[in-house]
Order: structure tokens, then C-alpha cells, then sequence
């Protein structure tokens, strides 16, 4: 069976799984990115993080990300892992991993990967403060939800 290379999953992210994915003889860098929940943001203090994604939408656009990349960088390989559900502080959220036979473009297109995610796959986080909770809007935090959550349409 083949490994799924963009997923989206339950449980804590295996790295090193990840990583496998994209190792191959040709590649002489492999550059990973780990999106951790973090304690502090803007300020307030952060209980836990939960995700919420529409999985079959949301796959499909990471491989599309993967085939932009493939565009861009050519002889790179990018495997994406993003986590939903309860996610504590310090749980990875998401890992990108990507090879190629230099270091700059590994760099480069693993950036690309990450700001592209925020852009367009249908994935949605509730931050879960001391002090009470919200849905963040969009990963790039630039739309809000002024009902308080995802639109159930995009579930």
C-alpha cells in the first residue's frame, strides 16, 4: 500500500513517519516545518487548541499545494501531515516535510507549503484561552465567523 504523502489525522503527528515519505537517493536536503501550539498569543494565555477541517476537501488541496510545488521546484517532494481535534500546548498541529537535491529549494518550497496551506485548505482553529474561547476565522486569521464557528456547510 502506499503511503498517503498529504493527510490530515486524529492523532499526534509521527515526524519521523513523515520524513520517511520523502526520502530518496537523489535528495540531499530534506527541510521539515512543525506548526506547535504555543502557550502565549497576542498576549492571552492558551488552555488547549482544537481543529476542525472538511478531510476530503482539505486533502485535496494539499496535494494540489504538492503539485504547485512540483511546478516551482521540480525535483523536490513535499508529504504534509495536519492534525485535528484537541490539541494541547507544544502538540505539533502540522508537519511538512520536503526533499530535494539541494537545500534552497527544500527551503523554498517548504515555505511555500506552509503559507499556502493558510491560504486555501479548509481547516479551521478555536483557540481555548483562561479566560473563554473563539474560532479564529480563516488560518491566516483575516476572516472572522460572526455566528461563532465555521459555517456547518464547509463541514
Amino acid at each position: 500500500m502506499t503511503e498517503k504523502m498529504f493527510e490530515i489525522v486524529e492523532e499526534p503527528i509521527d515526524v519521523d513517519r513523515v520524513i520517511q515519505k520523502v526520502i530518496r537517493r537523489e535528495a540531499g536536503a530534506i527541510t521539515t516545518f512543525l506548526g506547535i501550539v504555543r502557550e502565549w498569543t497576542h498576549g492571552r494565555k492558551t488552555i488547549y487548541l482544537e481543529y476542525q477541517a472538511y478531510v476530503p476537501m482539505a486533502e485535496k488541496m494539499l496535494a494540489e499545494i504538492g503539485e504547485e510545488v512540483k511546478e516551482k521546484w521540480p525535483d523536490t517532494i513535499v508529504a504534509v501531515t495536519h492534525r485535528i481535534g484537541r490539541l494541547e500546548i507544544s502538540e505539533a498541529a502540522v508537519c511538512i516535510a520536503v526533499s530535494s537535491p539541494h537545500r534552497k529549494a527544500a527551503y523554498e518550497a517548504n515555505e511555500y507549503v506552509i503559507e499556502r496551506i493558510k491560504q486555501i485548505v479548509p481547516i479551521w482553529k478555536k483557540e481555548h484561552w483562561a479566560d473563554g474561547e473563539t474560532w479564529i476565522g480563516n488560518q491566516m486569521e483575516t476572516e472572522a465567523y460572526p455566528e461563532g464557528e465555521p459555517g456547518r456547510d464547509k463541514r
